[in-house]
């Protein structure tokens, strides 16, 4: 597994599993400011809000039961859905082909995608950890925002930034940069290197593939 795919399996288990709220704190005043075209919400506080709902979830004791699990997943990607900008990550995360494709292959390209991000997440979203989070501050140019943040660990602090657009009066998260390393990026590669090798049909068929095996083993009975 490269070094890039355990950073970002690990932003999966700070940004949703870590008690955030417990020491949310800003190290300083946000660096937004109202912007020509009226924007004055705070990309930070939508950040803040999605991860409020959170862990609202994860402290739930009736969904901690065992039989609560599925429900509880459910609901946790609801919350995911609702700040998460799929199409527009998964725009960002194709490259060049995207412009290509018809409604339909656009279509079926973040299915897949959010399949995709779902079965690399999904899973470690399932306790709480010690890490806390500190809002540095914002930045802001037209409807774009950068929300700057470190995860504060017990040996290590790590830089976090969510990348935001805003759309239909909300601000949506279209990327994450932890320590440097892009989710966007990061499957951009992926899947460039793949289409050199196999075409965009080839990469598609893969995605396919790595769902229904993933759906296949979350059917299995356990042994």
């Amino acid at each position: 597994m490269t070094t890039i795919i355990m950073k970002l399996k690990r932003l999966a288990h700070l940004m949703f599993l870590s008690g955030m709220l417990a020491g949310l704190t800003m190290a300083s005043p946000s660096l937004a400011t109202t912007t020509p075209n009226g924007i004055e919400s705070s990309a930070t506080e939508a950040v803040k809000g999605t991860i409020n709902d959170l862990i609202q979830v994860l402290d739930d004791e009736t969904l901690k039961q065992p039989e609560q699990a599925e429900e509880r997943r459910h609901e946790i990607e609801e919350i995911i859905k609702h700040r998460v900008d799929y199409e527009e990550m998964a725009r960002r995360a194709l490259g060049a082909p995207w412009p290509m494709l018809s409604p339909r292959e656009r279509h079926e390209f973040v299915d897949l995608f959010v399949q995709l991000l779902r079965d690399t997440f999904a899973g470690r979203i399932t306790e709480r950890s010690d890490e806390k989070v500190v809002f540095l501050g914002e930045l802001r140019e037209d409807a774009f925002a950068e929300v700057k943040a470190q995860m504060k660990g017990r040996k290590v602090d790590t830089p976090i930034d969510f990348r935001l657009i805003h759309r239909a009066h909300e601000w949506w998260v279209y990327d994450i940069v932890i320590d440097g390393a892009s989710i966007v990026s990061n499957y951009r590669s992926q899947f460039t290197s793949i289409i050199r090798d196999v075409s965009y049909v080839g990469l598609v068929n893969k995605m396919k593939q790595k769902a229904i095996a993933v759906k296949v083993f979350e059917k299995s009975p356990a042994p």
